[in-house]
């Protein structure tokens, strides 16, 4: 690096430390005259920092805010400082999209000396915001990248394990990452398969960039958000049943969306479809959303089978039993004044 380039990088981050600089203070600092400060201030100008001069004896620079945003130099510990702010940021959601603080995490940490990546993996396992959840830990090399290929619209190929342990190698274009809940989930979409996919980012490995890139599928936000709340529901449930629905698989997939992951073909004519919920009641909605007319058998197991149906024979027999008679006027409570 030439001694032009060191000093103007030496005025830079002087300009950014203080407000205000005397010319003759910078000159003293950098060892040279403040003819040579104006030429490199000029300098600066020319790379896009906009840098306030003010001329007489209280006269000096001052670095001001642009319309775009220039380099920036960082002292270890405000680089090591902003990488765990940035992964707070990520996953508390602090800003209007995870991919933005995961994207500018991934270009800090790929600059950082190794000495200094290691203290940030140190320092963010010790900070923990309140009321974060901790899940299964995601390499944030891993996250960078995988947001770095979102965001450049690259398709990728890992090695992914799923909860039942089946290993597969996927070919993928990344869409979008999103945390939920305790950890991080990569929606893409899957060519072998030729459908959106959800994957939990901490069970990937092996992340191999083609350099290929696609044209993404047009997704809206509201989309993104039900394809990972679905991906949440599929953790294993405090009850889980499967049910078996008079429907073909396709017309059952048709009819049932991004819900309809996980279900297979019974037959020709069936569909066997995961259901499961913190309790009978949240399986009992679940098959709430089988389809009008379709009939459909059901392997709930004791003691959730049992409380479904007691649950279901009393509503039953309030709706065959007589109306309640209606209330008189003036029985009716009356509605507060203002």
């Amino acid at each position: 690096m030439s001694d032009t380039t060191t000093r103007a990088l030496s005025l830079l981050n002087l300009l950014q430390t203080h407000r205000h600089w005397p010319g003759s203070e910078l000159a003293g600092r950098l060892g040279v005259t403040e003819r040579t400060v104006r030429r490199d201030v000029e300098r600066l100008r020319e790379l896009g920092y906009r840098i306030e001069s003010s001329p007489g004896s209280a006269g000096g620079y001052r670095l001001e805010a642009g319309s775009a945003v220039p380099p920036l130099l960082l002292t270890d510990e405000e680089a090591v400082a902003m990488a765990i702010g940035l992964r707070v940021a990520a996953s508390q959601r602090l800003v209007s999209g995870p991919e933005t603080t995961i994207t500018a995490l991934a270009k800090l940490e790929q600059v950082l000396p190794a000495p200094l990546r290691r203290r940030v993996n140190a320092l963010a396992e010790a900070v923990q915001p309140s009321g974060l959840n901790a899940g299964a830990p995601v390499s944030s090399e891993i996250l960078g990248e995988l947001a770095l290929a979102s965001r450049d619209h690259e398709r990728v190929r890992f090695v992914y394990t799923a909860a039942s342990g089946e290993v597969t190698r996927r070919r993928v274009e990344p869409h979008a990452l999103a945390p939920a809940d305790r950890h991080w989930y990569l929606l893409c979409w899957d060519l072998d398969k030729e459908d959106w996919r959800t994957f939990r980012v901490d069970r990937l490995a092996d992340i191999e960039h083609t350099r290929v890139l696609f044209e993404p599928k047009p997704l809206t936000p509201e989309e993104i958000e039900e394809f990972i709340f679905v991906a949440r529901s599929w953790v294993r449930q405090a009850v889980e049943a499967d049910a078996v629905m008079e429907l073909p698989l396709d017309e059952m997939r048709a009819l049932f969306g991004q819900w309809g992951q996980g279900a297979t073909a019974e037959d020709e004519r069936r569909t066997r479809w995961p259901v499961g919920g913190g309790d009978f009641r949240e399986t009992m909605y679940g098959f709430t959303w089988i389809p009008a007319g379709v009939e459909y058998t059901t392997n709930l197991e004791s003691p959730a089978r049992e409380e479904l149906r007691e649950v279901l024979e009393r509503m039953l027999r309030a709706l065959d039993a007589p109306p309640p008679t209606t209330r008189p006027e003036s029985a009716r409570p009356k509605e507060p004044r203002d």
